[in-house]
């Protein structure tokens, strides 16, 4: 992928270390070593670990050794806010599967782009990112239809299926620059702590962002699971 990629790739961490910090740092120098004794730059590969306590602290002494990090699974505005303050390189708030939490709660076939919860917090998060600067990317990620990626227009960086791509590519539709910095600069925020304390109350009052970044941690297992098994059926047997 990197001798197609002309930018970063990323490579996530095992799922079932995403409340261990030592196991979790350790794993990610070896991914780190193993790149470099391929001849990859560091520079090149970010470090994919879940935006756990323990995950984001993890990421906050990779970053200090120059091992870059995508801290995904957010879907949070206090997720988003300690990975900030731990100096990650980027975050991959998921758009499409916080829709998802809210149809299904309210029982709903559709929402509105306008009221799109998932289009809603990544716009919160640019915001407050921009307003305190922040140096940490924000690559949206997860969507379900161009209305959300057109709406989110003017963020750091978005990951598009390549059928939501070619559906952009078949519409006419004009894409404006919803997102601005400059914007965003002139916000009201107040700042939020980041202590465990406080991380720990804030994202348990989200119902929603407690329930997916769980189920996400089970599915990114599973799916791990599932390729150690097939590895060993086809090249370990």
């Amino acid at each position: 992928i990197l001798k197609i990629v002309p930018g970063r790739v990323s490579t996530e961490i095992d799922a079932r270390l995403s409340f261990d910090i030592q196991a979790s740092i350790v794993k990610a120098r070896h991914l780190i070593d193993l790149y470099e004794e391929a001849g990859i730059d560091r520079s090149r590969v970010l470090i994919k670990i879940a935006s756990t306590w323990e995950g984001i602290k993890a990421a906050e002494i990779l970053e200090k050794e120059g091992i870059h990090c995508n801290l995904t699974l957010l879907f949070s505005k206090i997720q988003a806010v300690a990975c900030a303050e731990a100096g990650v390189t980027l975050i991959s708030p998921f758009v499409g599967r916080i829709l998802d939490w809210y149809l299904k709660e309210k029982k709903l076939s559709s929402i509105s782009v306008e009221e799109d919860p998932g289009v809603k917090s990544v716009t919160e998060i640019f915001n407050y990112y921009k307003r305190f600067g922040y140096s940490t990317e924000i690559m949206a990620a997860s969507f379900r239809n161009i209305d959300q990626i057109i709406a989110l227009a003017g963020c750091d960086l978005l990951t598009i299926s390549p059928a939501l791509l070619q559906e952009l590519e078949n519409s006419d539709r004009k894409v404006v620059r919803q997102l601005d910095p400059k914007k965003s600069a002139q916000l009201d925020f107040v700042r939020l702590p980041a202590d465990e304390k406080s991380f720990r109350w804030y994202l348990n009052e989200d119902a929603m962002a407690t329930e997916k970044l769980a189920d996400g941690i089970r599915r990114f297992k599973d799916d791990l699971i599932k390729l150690e098994n097939f590895l060993k059926l086809h090249f370990f047997s």
